[in-house]
C-alpha cells in the first residue's frame, strides 16, 4: 500500500518516513518545497500545501493511509481546511489516518473523525527537538532564555513519535484511539539545559523570561496569535497528563523511549560554539 506522510520534511515527519521505509512500505512524502526535501532514496516526493486543498489531489491518489498534520503554513497556524482534506481523502480511497495534534482539537481532527475514516489521534508532549531553537544562543553566549522555568514536561524524542505513528499507520487495531506520547521523565527547561551542558562539556546559563517577553519573541518569529495563545497556555500550565510519563512508546514499539540526555548527546554538535 502507499502511505502518504504530510509534513514529511519536519522533525517528526522525517522519522515517520524512515520508520515506514524500514517496515518495507511505499512512502509518498508531501512537502511544499519538494526540490529541497532531501529524503531517502525510494521515497516518492510530491508537492502540495495543506492550506490549499486544490494542490492535494495527486498526493492522495492511490493512498491507503495518511499521516496528517493539523497545522500548516509558515506561521504553523491551525489548519482550517480539515473538511476539504477529509473529502479528498475519502474520494481517493484512503482508509486510515493518523492525526498529529498541535496541542488542541481543531478542524482537521473534527472533520476526519466525522468522515468515516479510521482515525487515530497522536498526542505527543513537546518534542525534544524544540530545544534546537536554543542552539544559536548556546553557541554564541552559553545561555538559554525561556519562560516558565518551574514547569516540567515529559518531552518526547521525535524519533519515538515517528515510530508510534508508523505503527499506527501499518498495523490494525488502533482505530478510534488516542495515544499520548511522552519521553521517560518530566523535565523543567533548566533541567533540559543542564542535560545539554553535560553533553557539550561546558556550563550553560538559564535566564527566565517573563510571559510578556516570551510572547513578544514568538510574535517576532512570525507565529500566528492563535499559536502564541496555545504556546503560552501549554507552557505555563500544561495538563497534568503532560507532566507524567506514559508507556505508549514501549507498548507500541517494544523499546523504551529515548531520554533527553540521549537526544542531547545525539545533537551536541548543533550546540558547539560559533567561530
Amino acid at each position: 500500500m502507499t502511505i502518504l506522510v504530510t509534513g514529511a520534511t519536519g522533525n517528526a515527519g522525517r522519522h515517520v518516513v524512515a520508520h515506514l521505509l524500514r517496515a518495507g512500505q511505499h512512502v509518498r512524502a508531501l512537502t511544499r518545497h519538494p526540490q529541497h526535501a532531501m529524503l531517502p532514496a525510494g521515497v516518492e516526493v510530491v508537492g502540495g500545501d495543506l492550506t490549499d486543498p486544490d494542490t492535494l489531489g495527486p498526493a492522495f491518489d492511490g493512498v491507503t493511509a495518511v499521516h496528517l498534520l493539523t497545522v500548516g503554513g509558515d506561521d504553523y497556524a491551525t489548519l482550517r481546511t480539515g473538511p476539504e482534506i477529509a473529502e479528498i481523502a475519502l474520494k481517493a480511497g484512503v482508509r486510515r489516518a493518523a492525526l498529529l495534534w498541535n496541542g488542541e482539537d481543531g478542524p482537521v481532527e473534527k472533520a476526519v473523525e466525522a468522515s468515516g475514516l479510521e482515525w487515530t489521534r497522536l498526542q505527543p508532549v513537546d518534542f525534544m527537538s524544540n530545544a534546537l531553537g536554543w542552539a544559536t544562543s548556546i553557541r554564541d553566549e552559553d545561555v538559554v532564555r525561556e519562560p516558565f522555568a518551574a514547569v516540567p514536561l515529559a518531552v518526547v524524542h521525535e524519533a519515538d513519535v515517528g515510530a508510534v505513528a508508523a505503527t499506527v499507520l501499518v498495523d490494525d487495531g488502533h482505530a478510534g484511539r488516542t495515544y499520548r506520547i511522552t519521553g521517560p521523565q518530566a523535565l523543567t527547561p533548566p533541567q533540559r539545559v543542564a542535560a545539554i551542558a553535560r553533553a557539550i562539556g561546558r556550563p550553560v546559563e538559564f535566564a527566565e523570561l517573563t510571559e510578556a517577553q516570551a510572547r513578544e519573541r514568538w510574535r517576532a518569529a512570525g507565529h500566528a496569535e492563535e499559536l502564541i495563545e496555545i504556546l503560552a497556555a501549554w507552557q505555563s500550565n500544561p495538563p497534568a497528563s503532560a507532566r507524567a510519563a506514559t508507556d505508549t512508546v514501549e507498548r507500541m514499539t517494544g523499546r523504551r523511549p529515548r531520554t533527553f540526555a540521549d537526544w542531547a548527546a545525539e545533537h551536541a554538535p548543533a550546540f558547539g560554539r560559533s567561530v
